[in-house]
């Protein structure tokens, strides 16, 4: 068999890699739950007519169907490109059995066919928070989403750090129409790509494609060019002279998350006003989130969401929400591949039991079970080697101990030090730090463009 080839856009992981993500993982877990939020995993197969209901064509939905197909029913069903849609659809065929508001997390993967590319993929792990109401869903739990994804992405310590953009529907669109824009939703979406096109061209577009005049697309402009930590963005677009009960509305919600999140966020980790944030999308009516990660803006956002007043709909009930997802892999597959993140060993083992003689095995997995008993991970060497290459053995996977039955008891070595002394494999526990593998980020790497 010739060696395969790999396929783009499908990420696996090398088993240090594959420990970071994990790691990652079980953090972001721990902190969902810690506020509450309850876990669930959905079927990755959903009809295709709820995959497309709200327009979603240009995700390429992976289909589903059977290689020898027999009209037996698989066909109309595909892959889920994101965790909304299943979720949706879980909570209408639950609503009888959930209590709402109804907090739950999902972290699972997704499929997407769209063109791989520096942290896009056909394959990938999205990490999601909700919260969904029945008919009405307060607005703090806006600001909640946000502290906990905030406090979510704090704890990621090992990681660059984060920059989580909100921005509020009802602002834009206020101010969109106290400007007498015709159209607000056609300018929205194209404030939208304000990150991938010169202010010029836009400025252009706001004329030919949405009917703003020169003054209103300038106006637009500078409304989108606002940005603050604080609330002082609130004054900022009060002297651009646009008025709007709407627009009063959406400031003042957007301040209550900027101000709701302060006391929690520190230097890796901000919560910014940035009123060039649109999400193009239609379904969103408030909030609105989109996170760049420090050093590599040009993979976007890797974390977004926002408030949408009608998650779903059984024509009776309708069940608004409020939501944010956080690119797993989007964030980290590019950091792994260019070494800014990395675990310290390949494998979890502490310990490696060296071999005096094969015939010693018996004994020495006698003494790696006591190890293990006490929850140290520990493994026997492979082969009875010299102990100078049972020592490079364990190095080189980055096993810090190996132990020695010598004739007058077993005795430790911290190869890193040199340090060896006698020990009772029943009550052994090795220092806390080195209990398992730990996850460090490459300080000495070279700055890439993203960071100048």
């Amino acid at each position: 068999m010739a060696k395969p080839t790999p396929l783009s856009g499908f990420p696996e992981f090398l088993p240090a890699e594959r420990f970071v993500e994990q790691e990652v993982v079980a953090t972001l877990a721990r902190t969902f739950e810690l506020h509450g939020f309850a876990n669930l995993e959905t079927r990755a197969v959903e009809p295709m007519d709820q995959l497309l209901a709200k327009g979603e064509t240009s995700k390429e939905v992976y289909v589903l169907k059977r290689l020898q197909d027999t009209g037996d029913g698989d066909a109309g069903m595909g892959l889920h490109f994101d965790l909304t849609v299943p979720f949706a659809r879980f909570v209408l065929e639950n609503s009888g059995k959930l209590d709402f508001p109804f907090r739950r997390y999902q972290i699972q993967k997704v499929w997407r066919g769209e063109r791989p590319q520096a942290g896009r993929f056909r394959e990938f792990t999205q990490a999601d928070i909700d919260v969904v109401g029945r008919d009405t869903l307060g607005f703090h739990h806006d600001v909640e989403v946000a502290r906990v994804m905030a406090e979510a992405l704090g704890r990621l310590e090992f990681l660059p750090g984060f920059r989580i953009q909100v921005n509020n529907r009802k602002l834009i669109q206020g101010f969109y129409l106290g400007l007498g824009a015709s159209d607000p939703m056609k300018v929205m979406q194209l404030v939208d790509k304000l990150d991938k096109l010169p202010a010029e061209k836009l400025a252009s577009l706001l004329q030919s494609d949405a009917g703003l005049s020169a003054d209103q697309a300038d106006q637009t402009l500078a409304l989108a060019q606002i940005c603050s930590g604080d609330t002082s963005f609130v004054e900022a677009v009060r002297a651009l002279g646009v008025t709007h009960d709407l627009l009063d509305e959406g400031l003042a919600e957007l301040a209550a998350v900027v101000d709701g999140c302060a006391s929690i966020t520190d230097d890796r980790v901000r919560v910014v006003a940035d009123l060039s944030i649109a999400r193009g999308l239609d379904y969103y009516t408030g909030t609105v989130f989109e996170t760049r990660l420090d050093g590599f803006e040009s993979l976007g956002s890797i974390c977004s969401g926002g408030r949408y007043d009608s998650l779903a709909s059984d024509g009776r009930t309708t069940y608004p929400g409020v939501g944010i997802s956080f690119g797993v892999s989007r964030a980290l597959v590019p950091l792994l591949q260019q070494g800014v993140v990395r675990a310290s060993r390949s494998v979890p083992s502490a310990v490696l039991v060296a071999l005096t003689s094969d015939d010693g095995r018996a004994e020495a997995e006698a003494v790696a079970q006591q190890l293990r008993t006490n929850g140290t991970p520990t493994e026997v060497a492979p082969k009875a080697d010299k102990f100078g290459k049972q020592i490079a053995y364990a190095d080189k996977r980055g096993i810090p101990y190996v132990l020695f039955l010598n004739e007058n008891g077993p005795e430790i070595k911290d190869i890193r030090s040199g340090e060896q002394v006698p020990i009772d494999p029943a009550t052994w526990v090795p220092a806390a730090a080195d209990l398992r593998p730990t996850i460090t980020q490459n300080d000495a790497l070279p700055i890439s463009k993203d960071q100048k």
